[in-house]
């Protein structure tokens, strides 16, 4: 899912990731290769968040999503794999 700018701050507030930005090439190539999602980068490779409920009524939260893993130690080459549902979860706002 495409998260709204003030859901993509609180998810780098909450993680150790970087966001692709909206536009860079790369951003096209995986909403090609796997649907449009606000994309995010870290030391262990490429991930989305995808909602899976609530905290309370008011919070509800994303489950981190690890699509595809780093071939090489300098992040240069991603590896595409099964989608794999982490144990990392975040509190996102009310727009996602």
């Amino acid at each position: 899912m495409k998260l709204a700018e003030a859901n993509i701050q609180k998810a780098l507030n909450q993680l150790n990731v970087k966001a692709v930005p909206a536009g860079h090439p790369m951003e096209a190539k995986f909403c090609e290769t796997f649907g449009e999602h606000t994309f995010f980068l870290d030391a262990e490779g490429l991930s989305v968040i995808e909602p899976v409920g609530t905290v309370s009524e008011e919070q509800p939260t994303g489950q981190v999503v690890k699509l595809a893993s780093w071939l090489d130690t300098t992040y240069t080459q991603l590896m595409v794999q099964e989608p794999e549902f982490t144990e990392t979860f975040i509190v996102l706002g009310r727009a996602a």
